[in-house]
């Protein structure tokens, strides 16, 4: 008997740039290889975010001396909160489910040791069960096939919506890393719908349009995988497209302890494979142990070099620096000069739009949501997906011996805005009274055990929003700033300041964006020191003419 051969995972190559940044980082030969009088030369690196310790730690592992500055905390949008006498529990106020695709990022997670478990997302196992509560009626289900015939039919309408896009063969293409045949699917698609929304292509689509409004309203409460839909609306069709191609949606996990492990992690590691500096050499101890506070000033110095000037006015010299913040802070917190980028790509940053997005936290003494219901014997309480306040409450089990958390509301855009103005007990307090509608006989008050943990990103003056959420017509800005690590075609006024974060990459709102354009700016300024990569292990700029994104006239 044959065997069947075995289905090839779905990684996040591409589909835009399709380069195997996991095998780059992977491969014996290291990503390149720097003259020797390159070695311990400063690189400045503005924020410590996953995109910053991603690209001090590997330029530190060639032998150049990375200078990180951070005006908030390490972690950036990996942020875990410990909870007051919790044992070490966190509140996941960022980035908290990391789907398996993420290669890159998972390269760091293994390397740092840390462990990992299913992201307990509506109808998956690792909830155990879920409720969705729409229009007053509630609905209990471990499978989607114990929701009504509406939920089913419209999961069903969007696997045909996305096939009249030809998802099966693009998603094949990308399993098999077949550049060729990625880039010519993908590329057919990109001027047809760059124009158009998200929210146009699902009341367009065939599948849909021979349904009822309740079914797209449905889809955008409810969705799968992750959740609702609604608030990714606005956005273009391509935005959407590459995270459920990709697997951004699925197969998500958590890091047991915290995400923000992994940028700390990165800041204490001690590399086995290191140039110039000697063993034992970490990003902390190259930084006697803390970074440099927030820039406040990127100018050009009289030397040729970038000038940065700190919070306290102390000001240093460099011949290369990666921004790793969001790209607003570069007007509204950072005094750029002007001539440091091209107009265009000035137009491209100013014109990104981030999404807003809040979150609140309650520890409880226990998983106490696994009591059954005495009269239905469901469980009390269950993951739980509603048009209310709430829209996303997700549960957390720490083990029978540790304290739980409950994110009693995870919510975007209008959404997150309508929590904006209060306080944290008032955050909790609207909260359990949403819940109390769909869940009448649970007092979740009483499981409550010290103070709440909440967010709102749009309202830290180091962020200004979660993450990017492109419009209908934003691909050529999204290609000018991922492609701006290739800079030797750039006028010398404009080189040496480089670009990372998960809002210059096609997959804003995943870490794993935020890897590979740090991984980019690896290349880009490793290139500008005279760096080659070795010839059985190219890096992204090597392969640049062949992989890079489609052009869109202008």
């Amino acid at each position: 008997m044959a065997n069947t051969p075995a289905v090839l995972p779905v990684t996040a190559f591409g589909p835009d740039f399709p380069f195997a940044y996991d095998d780059w980082i992977a491969h014996p030969a290291g990503l390149a290889r720097l003259p020797a009088d390159a070695h311990g030369q400063e690189v400045a690196i503005i924020g410590a975010g996953m995109a910053g310790m991603t690209a001090a730690y590997e330029l530190m592992k060639l032998g150049l001396r990375p200078v990180i500055y951070e005006a908030s905390r390490m972690g950036g949008r990996l942020r875990s909160q410990v909870f007051e006498g919790g044992q070490g529990v966190v509140a996941e106020l960022g980035g908290m489910r990391f789907p398996a695709s993420s290669t890159a990022f998972f390269h760091y997670v293994r390397l740092l040791g840390l462990q990992t478990r299913p992201f307990p997302n509506p109808l998956t196992e690792a909830a155990g069960s879920t409720v969705i509560d729409l229009e007053g009626q509630t609905h209990y289900a471990r499978r989607l096939e114990d929701l009504p015939p509406m939920f089913q039919e419209v999961a069903r309408a969007w696997d045909e919506a996305l096939e009249e896009l030809g998802f099966r063969d693009l998603q094949k293409a990308l399993r098999e890393r077949d550049v060729t045949r990625l880039k010519a699917l993908w590329n057919a698609l990109v001027p047809q719908w760059d124009d158009r929304t998200f929210y146009d292509f699902v009341a367009q689509s065939r599948a849909f349009s021979r349904l009822s409004f309740r079914h797209r309203e449905v889809f955008g409460q409810v969705g799968f995988g992750t959740g609702g839909w609604d608030s990714d609306f606005p956005n273009t069709l391509l935005e959407i497209l590459r995270v459920v191609l990709t697997g951004c949606d699925e197969n998500q996990h958590l890091i047991v302890g915290g995400a923000q492990q992994v940028p700390l992690g990165l800041w204490q590691q001690e590399p086995s494979w290191l140039v110039h500096w000697p063993a034992g050499t970490s990003l902390a101890r190259l930084h006697g142990g803390a970074t440099r506070p927030g820039v406040k000033a990127i100018g050009r110095a009289g030397d040729g070099r970038l000038a940065i000037t700190d919070a306290w006015g102390h000001t240093r010299h460099y011949a290369a620096v990666l921004a790793t913040c969001q790209s607003w802070l570069l007007t509204t917190q950072i005094a750029v000069e002007e001539n440091l980028f091209s107009q265009p790509l000035w137009m491209a940053l100013d014109r990104t739009r981030y999404m807003q997005s809040s979150k609140t936290f309650v520890m409880v003494d226990r998983p106490f949501w696994k009591d059954p219901d005495p009269v239905t014997g469901r469980d009390s309480l269950s993951m739980t997906l509603t048009d209310r306040l709430t829209r996303g409450t997700y549960l957390f089990d720490n083990g029978p011996d540790r304290p739980a958390v409950i994110c009693l509301s995870y919510a975007w855009m209008s959404d997150a805005l309508k929590m904006l103005p209060h306080p944290p007990e008032k955050r909790v307090r609207l909260a359990l009274d949403a819940l109390h509608k769909i869940y009448p006989n649970v007092d979740i008050a009483s499981h409550i055990v010290g103070d709440p943990i909440t967010i709102s990103w749009e309202a830290d003056p180091h962020f200004l929003g979660a993450f990017k959420g492109a419009l209908p017509g934003h691909y050529r800005y999204n290609r000018r700033m991922y492609t701006h690590f290739m800079q030797d075609h750039l006028p010398a006024a404009e080189r040496g300041m480089f670009l990372a974060g998960d809002d210059v990459s096609f997959t804003p709102a995943w870490v794993e964006g935020a890897v590979q354009t740090a991984l980019n700016a690896v290349w880009g300024i490793a290139h500008q020191f005279g760096a080659r990569c070795d010839l059985a292990n190219p890096g992204p700029g090597d392969r640049f003419d062949e992989l890079a994104p489609l052009v869109l006239p202008d």
